[in-house]
Parts: structure tokens; C-alpha cells; sequence
């Protein structure tokens, strides 16, 4: 028995996730359909009082400092929206990363070559796109300090816009997006911690490698008391906060080091049984908080921009926010699309049995829905409430709209046609639980 058919010929792309991955996709996917409508929520309502004759108490609340005196601890709470709560994002990003290597699509070459490739095509096209706009609108060396803005796509607000236009697309499809997101967002941390920092303190960034050596330790034995886990990962985050690097890159860092493949033994001590995946116990617990708290208001804090009285018409006239706006739209669509077809044309394989180019092509447009990351870029490039960076937000916010309205257009006319096919895979006649589809002889 297998868990897929067989690959063609020449190999075959965008195949059918195993049972047990699809099952994995299924659980991610409810839990960030909900954050992404919790986002969708959240945003609306920052530019709604943005734009409302309570505009200076939300400007207010953004800008109230909380927080202890020392270690550089007291922030606004727009700052720790930003820097804290982001952390618990990456931190879902770090253990999505690592399970996907290791058990996931993601464990071979032959499996991530694709999704890989899509996503570094997403990062760079974009940014090309970017840099060549604001150079032939006469942009200067500031403007083009916004040139990682449109290279991450926000998952959520892009499943919460599939969950819409229709559930029956393929389960590759789904998985693929769901991957390409978790690279992506491993290149955007990357791309953070390098290009994005300042000023490096060394001493505390070495200091932070204490806490997250002892939270390692205790993960990897399996001793998940929150007690010693929490004070942990704060110590490490406000040391990598300290340090200069940005702090949500700590999030990433303790993500990395949970286990995700079951130990034979664990001492007595320990919280969990030996067979306990520890990073999807996290993942299911975490999951919720950073998808439905975290990223919802940090949405709220970092969205609420003035259109009225002419903001709108300033950003318009922007290089960077057009730039921006292109990036989203053409950038991703030619970055993601572009270089999934090019794998296809020099390695010769297809794309499996049922799909289409047209499959992937929209959900290239989708990838073009940004937000979270990219506000966050925005902040860091031109400086959280300057003009610029409200121009950042508007053209975020327009260029994700735009994305997500052609993509339901190009993906909707589907629906209909993979209504029928789920119908015929959803058949299960062993009475087992797994759909005949997942159960094909290799023969």
C-alpha cells in the first residue's frame, strides 16, 4: 500500500500530501483560517478609529509605555505587539520549519525542491520589482530601504481568503501553500536579522545563548514544566531584544531547538510519554494563542493609518508605495508561478494528475496577500509613525486586497470542477478512516 499514486515518467509536482501530512495540513489550515478572519477583524477595526474622531486615543494607546526600566524593557505597545508578540508567531514558524524537514514534505530534496524553489523565486522577484520601480520613479537610497516589504506572504490572511472562495480545492495545493509559507517565512526572518539590524550588541547576543542552551536541554529530555520553560524563552527573547537583532528572531531560535521525532526513553522527570512529539504538543497549544491573540493585535497596532484628508492620495503619489503595490501583485505572481514552471520545463516533470497551470497560478496571485511581515519590514525600513511608513501600510493593504481579488477569480472558476473530484475521493470502502484515494496499490 501507498499513501499516493505513482509518479509519472519524468517525475510529478504538487502531488498529493500522504494521509497522515494531509491530516497535519487540515488541523494547521482550521486553526489559521480562523486567525486570518481574527486578523481580517482586527485590521478593519484599526482603520476604522484611525480614521474616526477617536483617532488620538488610538495614536494614544498604540503609544502608551509599559513595561520595567531596565534592560530596555520599557516599550510602547505598539513596540511590544511588534517585538513580543510577533516572537510567538515565529516561534510557531521555527517549529512548523523544523517539522517540515525533518517529517514533513519537506525531509527530501525531491519533495522540497519545488516548494523551496517557489518560495526563493517569491522573495527575489519581488524585490527586483521593487528596486526597479523606485529607480525609474527617481527613488533614492531611503526609498529603497523598503525593498524586503513585499517578500512575505501573510498565511493566514492568504488561507482565511481560500477558505472563502471554496474548500474543495486539492490538498496539494493547500500543503504547497501552506510549505511555500513556511519557507517564506524563514527567509524573512533571515532577511530581518541581517539587513534590519542596526546596532549589534555581541555581548548580550552571546549572553542570550544561555537560557536557549538551558531551554534546549530541557525540551529535548522532554521536561515541558511552563515554569521553567517560560522564564527561559523571556530571558532568551529580551537578551536577543537587548542585543540589537530583532527579537522575534529569538521566537525562531526556540522553535528550532523543540524535538520533533519521538525519543526511545525520558527520564522520570519528565512531563511526557517517550513517544511524544514534543513540537506538535507545542504546535497545538501555541498555535491558537499566536494565530487568534498575537497576530490579531499586533494587526490592530500596526494597521491603523489615516486614509482621510488626503493620506490616500499622498501614498499614491509614493515610488514606494506603488512599488510596493506592483511587487505584491506581479512580483509574487511572476516569482512563484515563474519559477515552479521553470522547474517543471528543465527537470521535465508534470504536474500531478488533475492539476493545472491555471491551479498555479492562482494560487501564485495569492501569495501576494502580505501583511503581517510585511508591516513589520515597513516599521524597521522607515521607522514606526513616520509618513512613509503609513504609506506602507495603505500600500500593503491595497496590494494584498488586489492579490486576493484576482486570485478568488482565477481559483473560483475551479471550485466547482474539485467539488466533483472530492466527492469521488472522499469514497471510503474498507470503512476505515482514510479515504481510498490515500490507499492506491503501487501496481
Amino acid at each position: 500500500m501507498t499513501d499516493s499514486t505513482p509518479p509519472r515518467k519524468n517525475g510529478t509536482i504538487l502531488r498529493r500530501p500522504a494521509w497522515a501530512e494531509s491530516q497535519y495540513v487540515a488541523e494547521a489550515l482550521r486553526t489559521e483560517t480562523i486567525g486570518g478572519a481574527l486578523l481580517l477583524v482586527a485590521a478593519v477595526a484599526a482603520l476604522i478609529f484611525a480614521n474616526s474622531p477617536w483617532r488620538e486615543a488610538y495614536e494614544t494607546l498604540r503609544g502608551t509605555y509599559v513595561g520595567p526600566e531596565w534592560g530596555d524593557l520599557r516599550l510602547s505597545l505598539g513596540h511590544w505587539a511588534a517585538d513580543g508578540l510577533l516572537a510567538i508567531f515565529f516561534f510557531v514558524a521555527g517549529l512548523e520549519l523544523k517539522r517540515e524537514f525533518l517529517v514533513g514534505e519537506l525531509r527530501t530534496v525531491a519533495k522540497a525542491a519545488v516548494p523551496v524553489t517557489a518560495a526563493v523565486g517569491g522573495v527575489i522577484m519581488p524585490a527586483l520589482v521593487f528596486v526597479g520601480i523606485v529607480l525609474a520613479l527617481g527613488g533614492d537610497s531611503q526609498a529603497l530601504r523598503g525593498w524586503a516589504i513585499p517578500t512575505a506572504t501573510d498565511i493566514a490572511f492568504a488561507l482565511a481568503v481560500l477558505a472563502v472562495i471554496g474548500s474543495y480545492l486539492p490538498s496539494a495545493l493547500r500543503s504547497f501553500l501552506l510549505t511555500l509559507a513556511v519557507v517564506d517565512d524563514l527567509i524573512a526572518i533571515t532577511i530581518i536579522a541581517i539587513f534590519y539590524t542596526a546596532d549589534l550588541e555581541v555581548t548580550a547576543l552571546l549572553w542570550a545563548a544561555l537560557p536557549l542552551a538551558a531551554f534546549a536541554m530541557l525540551v529535548q529530555r522532554r521536561i515541558t514544566f511552563w515554569w521553567l520553560l517560560i522564564p527561559l524563552a523571556f530571558a532568551t527573547w529580551a537578551l536577543v531584544h537587548a542585543s540589537g537583532v530583532h527579537a522575534t528572531v529569538a521566537g525562531v531560535l526556540l522553535g528550532l531547538v523543540v524535538p520533533v521525532k519521538a525519543r526511545a526513553s525520558v527520564p522520570r522527570i519528565s512531563t511526557l510519554e517517550r513517544d511524544t512529539d514534543v513540537a506538535h504538543r507545542f504546535e497545538h497549544r501555541i498555535r491558537p494563542l499566536s494565530a487568534g491573540f498575537a497576530v490579531p493585535v499586533f494587526a490592530f497596532f500596526a494597521s491603523g493609518v489615516t486614509v482621510i484628508g488626503g493620506g490616500f492620495a499622498a501614498a499614491a503619489a509614493d515610488e514606494v508605495a506603488i512599488a510596493i503595490v506592483c511587487a505584491l501583485v506581479l512580483g509574487k505572481l511572476f516569482g512563484v508561478f515563474g519559477t515552479t514552471w521553470l522547474l517543471a520545463r528543465f527537470t521535465r516533470a508534470e504536474l500531478d494528475e488533475g492539476l493545472g497551470w491555471r491551479d498555479v497560478f492562482g494560487l501564485a496571485l495569492l501569495t501576494g496577500v502580505g501583511f503581517t511581515v510585511s508591516l513589520l519590514v515597513g516599521d524597521l525600513a522607515f521607522g514606526e509613525g513616520s509618513e512613509r511608513n503609513d504609506h506602507v501600510k495603505l500600500a500593503v493593504l491595497t496590494g494584498s486586497l488586489l492579490a486576493a481579488i484576482l486570485a478568488s477569480i482565477v481559483l473560483r472558476l475551479r471550485n466547482t470542477h474539485y467539488k466533483q473530484i472530492a466527492e469521488l475521493e472522499s469514497h471510503d470502502g474498507d470503512a476505515d478512516g482514510i479515504p481510498d484515494v490515500y490507499q492506491r496499490d503501487d501496481t
